[in-house]
């Protein structure tokens, strides 16, 4: 309930694919990354994509010692700052304004990465910094994709990282952009596990 209660981004940028994740979605994946042992009491977390920082926030309600938040958008870096302030302590986060794949961004002694990133439904390989970032960072990370993200599993057992799609979700599609058809949807999403070598 909490993480529904957080603030989002009314004008949202259709070249960013950005889409507001729903506060039970975000915690129905938190609690299966917990069930995994990936979240665990005082890891330190960082939130590729983060959006309004519902994941990352969320992370730390469930006892991450630290997260951090990294999203290119400045407006929602002041959202989610704004939000991890009205219910983190000082201390348990911060927000980076970077863009993954060209600004440096340095995540030494994190013990889990979690994204939602761009699915590339508006330009094709969108998410392909997100992934290389993932790759180089050998950590833990817990990815939401569309269901159909089979580029994933080649790319990461290519480099040999164990891969698993462990659940999916639908993942509602409010008619936030022009070039939407109907006034409500949905996509599929995956949720998946990877782990380095």
């Amino acid at each position: 309930m909490a993480l529904s209660k957080l603030d989002v981004k009314e004008n949202l940028v259709a070249s960013l694919e950005q889409y507001v994740t729903p506060g039970d979605l975000a915690s129905r994946w938190l609690f299966d990354i917990q069930a995994f042992g990936d979240l665990s009491s005082g890891c330190r977390v960082a939130d590729l994509g983060a959006g309004n920082g519902i994941l990352g926030i969320g992370a730390v309600m469930m006892g991450a010692g630290f997260v951090k938040l990294v999203e290119a958008d400045q407006k929602l870096c002041e959202l989610a700052n704004a939000n991890a302030e009205s219910v983190l302590m000082n201390g348990k986060y911060e927000v980076c304004n970077r863009i993954i794949g060209k600004d440096s961004l340095q995540l030494e002694g994190y013990d889990l990465i979690i994204s939602n990133p761009p699915w590339g439904r508006q330009k094709e390989g969108a998410d392909s910094d997100f992934i290389e970032y993932i790759l180089a960072s050998k950590t833990i990370t817990h990815i939401m994709h569309s269901a159909n993200a089979k580029h994933l599993q080649k790319r990461f057992e290519d480099m040999n990282w164990s891969v698993e799609m462990y659940g999916e979700a639908d993942f509602p599609l409010p008619a936030s952009y022009s070039h939407h058809k109907m006034s409500r949807g949905a996509t599929r999403a995956g949720f998946w596990r990877l782990v380095p070598p």
